[in-house]
């Protein structure tokens, strides 16, 4: 190949030389073949078998979970309702029109504390009339009693018969039973007007008024005012088989059962959208008789509420621990993968390859798996990272698991520091 003087220039100046398309084709040769053998030197012709990744990235981190035998409690789930501890209704005990009410409704309210206002014009009107008999009778008494007294010497000295001194005392007692009468006459108009002032019979969280200022209510038909719970502590009432409840017992009474005062199983709370209230409850009683078309016993625990979380009526799941296992191991469920043929996981084995690995399982447990049978204490699970796999076999870097799924900042920064 020659070079003019005016190429040789030309590339002298920084220029590429004017070549034919040939000669261009052998000049450019001896750079990719010495590139090609610059690329080979590096280690990016190892496969995917090697210790690097494909395109020689290093090998993907993962998440692992270590496994230990520690005991787990065997928990079950029953649905159940939640109950006031107390509920009284307020009802109208006197027949009248409503004039006021006197509470803010769905307020906290006092035991005594006047609820509603009945017209007492009527009752007022009666308890007048009550006292005016009363003091007649007391005038007659008082005039009885004083003849019964005259008469007394009288008839010792014979002045009048046995007789009309007989009358005469007979006259005093009746007078006096008049009077024990009209004591309780006044007393009933001052029930009936107390009755008129509606008060509250227990304290507790009142709801909604059920009638309205003028509206008419009645004695008869115990007219219900409104509805007053207690509600600071709820119950709540679960059902369970008449067989679960026996083995309930049994475990009980062997201490099986976490206990949370005298033969009382601890219970948590799970509520509808999976939020396990952080005070837990303790069974109080099993009921006495089984549903005969369920097979079922109802159960009732007592739940702390202070902050009012829980509303009477509302549907809940009681989680109750009814064994304990001395030694199990637990797994995140995300790392159990399950199918018709049984379930499997990941397990990290030599050379940081992953090995799939059949496994038994338990109860669930919240989030996590009870694994039974197929692992053994101190072998690593993969429960994160799977999508980084993308190779079968290919070698991983086990980093340790958070349930948040986030990588800890120590095992990051190789990761970080290879990509630049």
């Amino acid at each position: 190949m020659s070079v003019t003087p005016s190429s040789k220039s030309s590339a002298c100046a920084g220029q590429a030389p004017a070549l034919s398309t040939g000669a261009r084709v052998l000049y450019l040769l001896p750079l990719a073949v010495a590139l090609a053998a610059a690329l080979s030197g590096c280690g990016g012709g190892k496969d995917a078998g090697g210790h690097g990744g494909p395109g020689g990235m290093p090998p993907p981190q993962v998440g692992v979970v270590k496994v230990a035998l520690q005991p787990v409690a065997l928990q079950t789930e029953l649905p159940g309702r939640v109950e006031a501890q107390r509920t009284a209704q307020v009802r109208a005990r006197v027949n009248g029109v409503v004039l006021k009410r006197l509470f803010t409704e769905g307020s906290e309210v006092k035991a005594g504390q006047s609820l509603f206002q009945i017209d007492p014009a009527p009752y007022q009107a009666q308890f007048d009339s009550a006292q005016a008999a009363l003091a007649k009778a007391q005038a007659n008494l008082a005039q009885a009693s004083a003849q019964a007294e005259r008469n007394k010497p009288l008839v010792d000295a014979k002045a009048i018969s046995q007789q009309d001194y007989i009358n005469s005392v007979a006259a005093a007692k009746s007078a006096e039973a008049e009077v024990a009468a009209a004591k309780a006459q006044v007393q009933t108009a001052r029930l009936n007007l107390d009755y008129a002032r509606v008060t509250a019979p227990i304290s507790g969280r009142i709801g909604r008024a059920l009638v309205t200022e003028g509206a008419l209510v009645s004695a008869a038909e115990a007219t219900q005012l409104a509805l007053i719970q207690q509600v600071g502590a709820v119950y709540v009432n679960f059902t369970q088989s008449a067989t679960e409840v026996q083995q309930l017992r049994r475990q009980l009474a062997a201490g099986q059962l976490r206990s949370a005062g005298a033969n009382a199983a601890q219970v948590q709370i799970v509520l509808d959208d999976g939020t396990v209230l952080a005070k837990p409850g303790k069974l109080l009683f099993t009921d006495l008789s089984v549903d005969p078309s369920s097979g079922q016993v109802t159960l009732r625990a007592e739940v702390p509420n202070a902050d009012g979380t829980l509303l009477p009526g509302q549907y809940v799941r009681v989680r109750l621990a009814q064994a304990e296992l001395p030694a199990a191991m637990l797994l995140p469920q995300q790392a159990v993968t399950r199918g018709s043929a049984g379930d499997t996981v990941l397990v990290v084995g030599a050379d940081n390859k992953p090995q799939p690995r059949p496994v038994k399982l338990g109860s669930a447990q919240g989030n996590q798996w009870v694994v039974l049978d197929g692992l053994k204490p101190g072998e690593q699970v993969i429960a994160d990272g799977f999508q980084k796999m993308f190779v079968p076999g290919a070698p991983v870097t086990p980093v340790p698991w958070t349930p948040a799924g986030s990588a800890p900042a120590a095992a990051a920064a190789p990761a970080s520091a290879a990509s630049r």
